[in-house]
């Protein structure tokens, strides 16, 4: 699963069985940064109905990689998310994610008006695809040797 996590909605995508591709699935709403029980609790029946064994958060580091207030957020959103699924999270570099997310939109014909509702799912669709792209890459690096 690929988590998009931001101040009011987290998107979120899943991978298929195989681990090749992601697919993007919803945006989560809060009415506050801080309301995060009703998100966990959907996070965590998207986890069982999908049988996710391992969650990729994304990692909003700045440009120059330094870490901002964002990045303690999320950190203390992975802490909540280990403690409620028991499951690994891993944290993705996460940059420029949400700009690839609006030029797929863009190419893809969707209006200006309507992009919002699906930009963080998306973003979350890259941030997992370029983790499950990541782990093929490295399986066949081990494979080689």
């Amino acid at each position: 699963m690929g988590l998009d996590y931001g101040s009011v909605t987290v998107g979120v995508a899943i991978s298929d069985s195989m681990l090749l591709t992601a697919q993007p699935v919803e945006v989560i709403k809060r009415k506050s940064e801080n309301k995060l029980r009703q998100t966990l609790a959907r996070i965590e029946e998207l986890v069982a109905e999908n049988e996710v064994g391992r969650i990729v958060l994304g990692y909003p580091k700045n440009m120059n990689n330094s870490e901002g207030e964002r990045v303690h957020c999320t950190e203390e959103f992975m802490e909540k998310l280990i403690a409620r699924t028991g499951l690994e999270v891993v944290l993705w570099d996460e940059r420029l994610s949400t700009v690839s997310a609006m030029d797929v939109l863009k190419e893809g014909g969707v209006r200006r008006e309507n992009r919002k509702s699906y930009v963080d799912k998306i973003a979350a669709s890259l941030i997992l695809q370029g983790y499950l792209d990541s782990i093929r890459e490295h399986k066949e690096d081990i494979n080689v040797k």
